[in-house]
């Protein structure tokens, strides 16, 4: 089964591309096209696609308020992967809360797009550690540690504490198994535990919850190149 996309991109040009990229691949059907936030709501109810490709700034409605829209409606299994410049800026990280399952730089390689929409398709969270750590540390760093977030950590073991903080660094399941001396299968568990227990969508959530919750903070480790 090929997997649906909805491609939301104020510029034409840019939509046209991207789906020129993608429908080269047998395994992904490009099933509509958006230029604003409001056509994106638009076409996701009618085409339910597997992923969309959300820009952020558009007219009429941007790619945060049409983000957050259309997974508080969706009766059915989809994922927003945004478009974002080399900057990332608030706007990526509030849609990161919101529900996105990743984002990606508008000058990401062809070759690697469709591994991308495959990623978060199969339930990934394609966070890119160097681009990660720009984002989350310059607007965590600031924020101040709820109470609330800090109630909802003492909902986790200890070792579900741990694989959090491996997940916020940019580790893989295979890399955290090796970390924690544990195998693969138990890290999966771990993670699906930590999704149950503190109400999160995906991988991309648990980094998120990781710094709003200060259990990792901006700058303790270096991650990426």
């Amino acid at each position: 089964m090929s997997i649906r996309v909805l491609i939301v991109d104020d510029q034409a040009l840019v939509r046209g591309g991207l789906a020129m990229v993608l429908r080269v691949h047998n395994d992904i059907e490009v099933v509509a096209e958006a230029g604003t936030g409001v056509e994106a709501i638009e076409q996701a109810r009618r085409h339910r696609p597997d992923v969309i490709l959300m820009d952020i700034r558009m007219p009429v409605m941007d790619g945060l308020e049409a983000t957050s829209r259309i997974l508080a409606e969706a009766d059915w299994d989809t994922r927003v992967l945004i478009l974002t410049t080399f900057d990332p800026d608030e706007y990526v990280y509030q849609a990161l809360r919101a529900g996105a399952s990743a984002f990606v730089l508008k000058d990401i390689p062809a070759e690697q797009l469709a591994d991308a929409v495959r990623a978060v398709a199969d339930g990934g969270a394609l966070l890119a550690p160097s681009i990660t750590r720009r984002l989350i540390g310059r607007f965590t760093e600031r924020r101040a540690v709820g109470s609330a977030a800090s109630r909802r950590v003492e909902r986790l073991t200890e070792r579900e504490r741990d694989v959090v903080v491996a997940v916020a660094r940019g580790s893989s399941n295979s890399e955290i198994a090796g970390q924690l001396f544990i195998g693969p299968a138990t890290v999966k568990s771990h993670v699906s535990s930590i999704l149950t227990k503190l109400g999160l969508r995906d991988r991309a959530q648990i980094v998120v919850f990781a710094y709003e919750s200060g259990l990792v903070e901006a700058g303790d480790h270096d991650i990426g190149q």
